[in-house]
């Protein structure tokens, strides 16, 4: 976002009309913001209703240019609507039902949430234009109540409407995902996953489609998954080479060193994909290079060596990343310096950072503290013993 959208002079005209936080929620001081705004993925884009300081709009995940545009008019609009005192009997049905579906998912009540939404949609006219944004909040509140065929569902059901929108990748990934987490012994997975599937493909075979590159690089994720469940080794290797060769055009295209970095982490993900992590070296040591205090290349270039098995160049890189990392990124690090010693075979190093990690995952000020996190630290100490 910060690399292709934000930037755009034709947001100049949202700049008076908010003020403009970013928040790092790695940050100690940050935390009781996170506790008091529950972020459960990133990057997550709020706005706040100044009289009350709560969420008048939630938007999770990245948008284009036009979609934040459209994001921006809608919050002010919805901050406006909730500080008006009169006019509320002749707002559409529609327009009420979603104001009420946004309080909710701002507050994370994503169970009240997902039944307003549903309501909003089904009063919907035709041509309602907040349509592709109800569809997916609809499909993360989905996700986060563990509603796979209910996200499965209505991802195929709304992909017709909006395949030629820039909502169509995150309606195919996030559709093909859920149907994948069906049981196998579902009655409508195969049908659902080969729909999807069917989808998914359209997304990564139309260039002219107006999505975000990581967005269509997230529909490649999900055909991989896909061709993983259906056991076939060669689907799974022809789309992974896709992925890798769409990123590498994507980056090639790029006009700064920051525009190029966006694609290291899909692009590992792919290179190891393919069983070729050799191929991220020289990318990594480039944002190396380049970012020198950004914990992420060398973080990277960890988990590249790591896969090639060169374990003294894993941990030295380790070693360049830690001292640059703070707060619940931190534990990551931990753990795939932990992988490392163990995969080296000393046992006693992989105990002593996997200790190291839980004792820095206790000392988290309560909003970024997660004793799930913790517990899974633990069983991973335990498994070594």
């Amino acid at each position: 976002m910060r690399a292709f959208v934000f930037t755009d002079p034709s947001l100049a005209r949202h700049a008076g009309r908010y003020v403009w936080l970013a928040i790092d929620t790695e940050k100690a001081k940050n935390a009781p913001f996170r506790k008091q705004f529950p972020i459960a993925a990133l990057p997550t884009f709020l706005i706040v209703d100044p009289a009350t300081e709560k969420v008048a709009l939630r938007w999770v995940g990245g948008a284009t240019v036009a979609q934040l545009g459209r994001i921006l008019d809608d919050g002010r609009l919805a901050v406006e609507g909730a500080s008006r005192k009169t006019g509320a009997a002749a707002e559409p049905e529609a327009d009420r039902a979603l104001a009420h579906a946004e309080r909710l998912y701002g507050d994370a009540d994503y169970a009240a949430a997902a039944t307003a939404y549903e309501a909003a949609l089904a009063a919907a006219p035709a041509h309602w234009p907040r349509y592709s944004r109800a569809v997916e909040s609809l499909l993360f509140a989905f996700s986060m109540t563990d509603s796979s065929e209910a996200e499965a569902r209505l991802a195929r059901d709304a992909y017709p409407r909006l395949k030629r929108t820039a909502s169509a990748a995150n309606l195919a990934a996030s559709g093909l995902d859920a149907a994948l987490a069906l049981p196998a012994e579902h009655p409508g997975r195969a049908a659902l996953v080969q729909a999807l599937e069917a989808d998914a493909r359209e997304v990564t075979a139309d260039p002219a489609l107006g999505v975000a590159a990581d967005d269509r690089s997230a529909v490649y994720i999900a055909l991989v998954d896909a061709r993983k469940d259906a056991r076939d080794e060669a689907g799974t290797h022809a789309v992974a080479s896709e992925w890798a060769a769409f990123l590498e055009r994507e980056a090639a295209r790029a006009k700064t060193p920051q525009e190029r970095a966006v694609f290291d982490s899909h692009r590992l993900s792919s290179y190891l994909e393919l069983n070729e992590p050799a191929r991220a070296i020289p990318m990594l040591e480039a944002s190396q290079r380049d970012f020198p205090g950004d914990y992420n290349p060398p973080a990277r270039l960890a988990i590249a060596y790591q896969a090639m098995k060169r374990w003294d160049d894993a941990l030295a890189a380790s070693d360049r990343a830690l001292p640059l990392a703070y707060g619940p990124r931190k534990l990551r690090l931990l753990q795939t310096r932990a992988e490392i010693h163990a995969s080296k075979g000393d046992s006693t190093a992989a105990r002593h950072t996997l200790e190291q990690a839980i004792a820095t995952a206790d000392a988290f000020p309560p909003g970024q503290r997660s004793e799930a996190t913790i517990e899974s630290l633990r069983r991973k100490l335990a498994a070594l013993k």
